[in-house]
C-alpha cells in the first residue's frame, strides 16, 4: 500500500447502505441509499451515529447528488409502474420534482449514477440494469450517458459505446470525465470535455479488479478512486495503479473533510481517513 492509500478504516454503522452516497457538511450527515426491493433514502448522522428514513420508497432509488442549492439529484430507476427520472429534492421540505424522464419522447432506462457540474448542468449515466433484473420494461434507449442543461432543460446524449454506464465523476477542473463500464470489460473510460457540453477523445482509462467497477470519485489532486470487490483502487491521473484502501465489499464513497472518504457496503457504512 503507498502513501497515496494510507489509511486508519472505522466502520461507522451497519446498515443497509447500498448506493447514492453523499456528504451534506451543513447537517454533518451522510445521505445514501439501501438495497432492493423497497429502495428508500436515509440519512446517517455523523455526530450521533443515528440513522433516518429521509423517504420510503424512493422509486428505485440509486446515485445521488447534491446541487449547487444543496437540494439532493435522484437517480429514480422506475419500475413495472412508475417511470425511471432524474428528480430534486429539497433537504428541508422533503419536496420532490421531475427534472428529465425521457429522452425525445422515449423513457429512460434506469439512471444509476449522477454529478453536477460547476454550471449546474446535471450529468447521469442510464444503463438497462432495470430490465436485466427484471423491475423495468424492455429498454427503448441505448445504454448511455446524458448531459441535462440547467438553463433550458435540454437533454442530450453526451456519450455512448458502453455494455453497461455506471459511475462517473469529474476531474478538478471538470476538462475529464471518467465512466466506469460494470458490463464487459470491466474497465473506466475517460473523455474530453469541451466546452462544458460535449466529450472527445474517448479511451480507455483503466482495466479494474477484482469484480466490476461501480462507484468513482477523482480527489483534488486527481486520483481517481474505483470501487473493486476487494475495497477500492486510487489510480494516478495518467491510469497508474497505486494502490488499494481495503473495504472488501465497497460499492459507492463519497468525499467528507480533507482526507476522509466515506464508503458504502451494503451492510454498512464506513470512513476511511487517508494518508495523504
Amino acid at each position: 500500500m503507498t502513501d497515496a492509500t494510507a489509511t486508519r478504516l472505522h466502520r461507522l454503522v451497519a446498515t443497509d447502505a447500498h448506493e447514492g452516497l453523499v456528504y451534506a457538511a451543513d447537517e454533518d450527515a451522510l445521505y445514501f441509499t439501501t438495497g432492493r426491493p423497497l429502495v428508500s433514502i436515509m440519512r446517517l448522522h455523523l455526530a450521533t451515529g443515528r440513522v433516518d428514513v429521509v423517504r420510503a420508497d424512493a422509486n428505485m432509488a440509486n446515485g445521488m447528488a447534491l446541487d449547487r442549492e444543496g437540494r439532493l439529484v435522484i437517480c429514480e430507476q422506475g419500475d413495472s409502474e412508475r417511470p425511471a427520472a432524474i428528480t430534486r429534492m429539497d433537504r428541508a421540505t422533503g419536496a420532490v420534482e421531475t427534472v428529465a424522464d425521457a429522452y425525445r419522447g422515449r423513457p429512460l432506462n434506469s439512471p444509476n449514477d449522477v454529478v453536477v457540474a460547476s454550471d449546474g448542468a446535471i450529468w447521469f449515466t442510464d444503463p438497462s440494469y432495470g430490465h436485466l433484473q427484471g423491475f423495468r420494461p424492455a429498454p427503448e434507449l441505448g445504454d448511455l450517458v446524458y448531459r441535462l442543461d440547467p438553463a433550458s432543460g435540454e437533454l442530450d446524449v453526451v456519450a455512448g459505446g458502453f455494455d453497461k454506464p455506471n459511475g462517473l465523476a469529474f476531474s478538478p477542473g471538470e476538462d475529464v470525465v471518467y465512466v466506469t463500464d460494470s458490463g464487459r470489460p470491466n474497465h473506466v473510460k475517460a473523455f474530453d470535455v469541451v466546452g462544458g457540453r460535449r466529450l472527445a477523445g474517448e479511451r480507455v482509462f483503466a482495466v479494474t479488479g477484482p469484480g466490476f467497477p461501480d462507484g468513482i470519485k477523482v480527489d483534488p489532486r486527481g486520483r481517481v478512486h474505483v470501487s473493486a470487490a476487494s475495497g477500492v483502487v486510487v489510480h494516478s491521473p495518467a491510469g497508474e495503479r497505486l494502490g488499494e484502501i481495503p473495504v472488501p465489499g465497497a460499492v459507492n464513497f463519497a468525499w467528507g473533510a480533507p482526507g476522509l472518504l466515506y464508503i458504502t457496503t451494503d451492510t454498512a457504512v464506513w470512513s476511511a481517513e487517508l494518508g495523504a
